[in-house]
């Protein structure tokens, strides 16, 4: 899919500073603002040199940069893409994981994310609204319902877990705890392949709920505990 480049907005000369800091803050602003999702194709290289005013090595800097966060890829012969949204707003993690030794940093990973998750699903606990509570539980409702009819649901628990992090009120849960998330589950389909992966945490979900609407903080952070529990122990069984 190309860029949507109608009525774009103009892309302003750098004054003089620390050029691959401020091409990387006008890109991502100019990303914002031109509306570019995943799939669509960014500005060629010479345009952004006019633009911006820069040389060639600091937009090749910048670009670098984006492909080592996994939001942008170049394609040989056909331009650089964005994989996934970008703006000024959002903080983008480099993890990336040793193959050969994925066991390790799989469980290095749950052992941040633990105490992250379980801090986030605590303040959801405090700051959730009546309305955030709708949106939870039509996520729940979804997930309990796919789960029931194919044995796992992977995409409809990532969405519940999303809108508990969203009824944090702090973006910045669902903005490191997202990409924690994605960085760990893409490795689920190589070498484990197992569609019963943590299949027993899926009666927690529910708990982790209750507990939310009853904003019960310690309660939140037992059910979450028990969650990844159960993710750990599966790691360990299948990567034996």
């Amino acid at each position: 899919m190309t860029a949507r480049m109608d009525a774009k907005p103009a892309i302003m000369p750098l004054p003089p500073m620390d050029r691959a800091r401020q091409v990387t803050e006008a890109l991502a602003t100019y990303i914002g603002q031109a509306n570019l999702r995943a799939g669509d194709r960014l500005p060629a290289e010479r345009e952004l040199m006019t633009a911006l005013a820069v040389g060639r090595s600091t937009i090749r800097e910048v670009i670098r940069h984006f492909q080592a966060l996994g939001v942008m890829e170049t394609r040989k012969g056909s331009g650089t893409y964005l994989l996934k949204p970008v703006t000024t707003a959002t903080i983008h993690m480099p993890l990336s994981f040793d193959a050969v030794h994925l066991r390790d940093a799989l469980l290095q990973t749950l052992e941040v994310r633990r105490g992250i998750e379980c801090e986030a699903n605590m303040v959801a606990a405090r700051r959730r609204t009546a309305a955030d509570l709708v949106v939870i539980e039509e996520k729940l409702d979804a997930m309990e319902r796919v789960h029931l009819a194919k044995g796992t649901s992977g995409p409809e628990d990532l969405a519940f877990h999303l809108a508990i992090y969203d009824a944090t009120h702090n973006p910045l849960f669902r903005q490191l705890l997202e990409q924690m998330r994605e960085a760990f589950e893409r490795f689920w389909d190589e070498p484990f392949d197992r569609p019963d992966f943590a299949r027993r945490s899926f009666p927690f979900h529910r708990t982790l709920f209750n507990a939310i609407a009853a904003q019960d903080t310690e309660a939140a952070r037992r059910e979450t505990l028990k969650i990844l529990d159960v993710v750990e122990e599966d790691i360990k069984e299948m990567s034996k």
